[in-house]
């Protein structure tokens, strides 16, 4: 690799670093990071998208300019935009500034901006680059990718088992599977997530409060869906000072009486079928780019048959619980042959304690 590409791809991934300060605050917005060198190629300003209706990457790079960008070069993770939002179209911004270069890692897959934003700098006289460590930075923003090709939110399916593949024991109890440790780091990466998934019967058995314990604000959306809305008077989850509710429910199977049961300060929705799929949609619509499916085996088996499930966190406790009748931590696929299975790819191991959390991609 040639000098000269060596120091562009150390900008661009000064940008895709940038971009990730924004990791957990961007939605429903991508996560981008820009940076602007003058025309001897010093660096003279960057920055960074930090939250939806906050300025763009390229509106904080230009607001911190140390001096005229004027024939110099911008590196951007993603293509800028074009279209009005909640702030005015970074394209202009560029256009105007008199930059010469622009390299573009990956083109927006939102439709409003998808190929509009580089034939617009590419009018204006700019030399446009595209490509530039492309598969960081599809990884950096995989989830709003996947919210706007398919219009589902990008589903995680996190579950603790022993190392003999139970659950819980046949009376439900399984408190506790995992060490603190363990469960400690689970409440620190439901910060990753917009909302967290749960069915009817985990909050009746569990009653849990599916918080990050403080390290986000706002928590992420907290979601129940059920297929009877038989739920609890009372419940952790309706305390929705510290987190919002929103309880979605089967409007063909569920008994709508039991709404009264529900506080009017958590949200009811309605969907025709019990579907997991209708739940993603719900959510990506209401600009959800990641959900983490924290659920029983029913909804869960139902969430990978549906494919909202496109990655799967596992943690692994050494302990054995045994009993044929002890829980699984899914249902019947009802598999005939091994080449219908499901396979996960990209696998990555890490010791909790004596605990082993492995997360992979599962591919449907």
């Amino acid at each position: 690799m040639s000098e000269k590409n060596v120091s562009h791809k150390k900008w661009m991934k000064r940008a895709i670093y940038l971009a990730s300060l924004g990791r957990n605050t961007t939605s429903p917005n991508p996560r981008v990071g820009a940076v602007i060198l003058d025309k001897s190629g010093n660096l003279i300003s960057e920055g960074f998208h930090f939250k939806a209706g906050m300025p763009h990457a390229e509106a904080m790079a230009f607001s911190n300019l140390k001096k005229e960008a004027k024939g110099g070069s911008m590196y951007v993770n993603l293509e800028p935009c074009c279209h009005q939002g909640k702030t005015p179209p970074c394209v202009d911004k560029v256009i105007s500034s008199g930059i010469r270069k622009v390299y573009i890692s990956i083109q927006d897959p939102d439709k409003r901006v998808s190929g509009k934003g580089i034939k617009l700098l590419k009018e204006a006289g700019i030399e446009v680059h595209l490509g530039l460590c492309k598969k960081e930075s599809l990884d950096l923003n995989k989830a709003f990718i996947h919210r706007n090709n398919t219009k589902r939110a990008f589903g995680v399916l996190k579950w603790a088992m022993s190392i003999d593949g139970r659950i819980g024991l046949k009376n439900g109890k399984s408190k506790w599977i995992t060490n603190e440790e363990s469960r400690s780091l689970v409440h620190s990466f439901r910060a990753e997530f917009d909302a967290i998934i749960i069915g009817g019967n985990t909050l009746r058995k569990d009653n849990p409060f599916l918080t990050t314990r403080g390290s986000k604000k706002p928590e992420p959306l907290r979601v129940v869906f059920t297929k009877s809305l038989d739920l609890p008077s009372k419940s952790n989850l309706w305390d929705c000072n510290e987190a919002k509710t929103i309880v979605i429910y089967d409007s063909s199977t569920a008994n709508e009486s039991f709404l009264t049961r529900i506080p009017k300060f958590v949200e009811v929705e309605k969907v025709s079928s019990d579907n997991p799929e209708l739940i993603s949609k719900l959510l990506a619509k209401r600009g959800c780019n990641k959900v983490l499916w924290e659920c029983g085996p029913k909804l869960a088996t139902a969430a990978i048959q549906s494919n909202c499930i496109q990655e799967i966190i596992t943690f692994i406790a050494p302990k054995i619980l045994g009993g044929e009748n002890s829980m699984n931590p899914f249902g019947d696929f009802e598999f005939e042959e091994m080449h219908e299975i499901f396979n996960l790819s990209d696998s990555q191991v890490s010791l909790i304690g004596n605990d082993i959390c492995v997360k992979s991609s599962l591919k449907n």
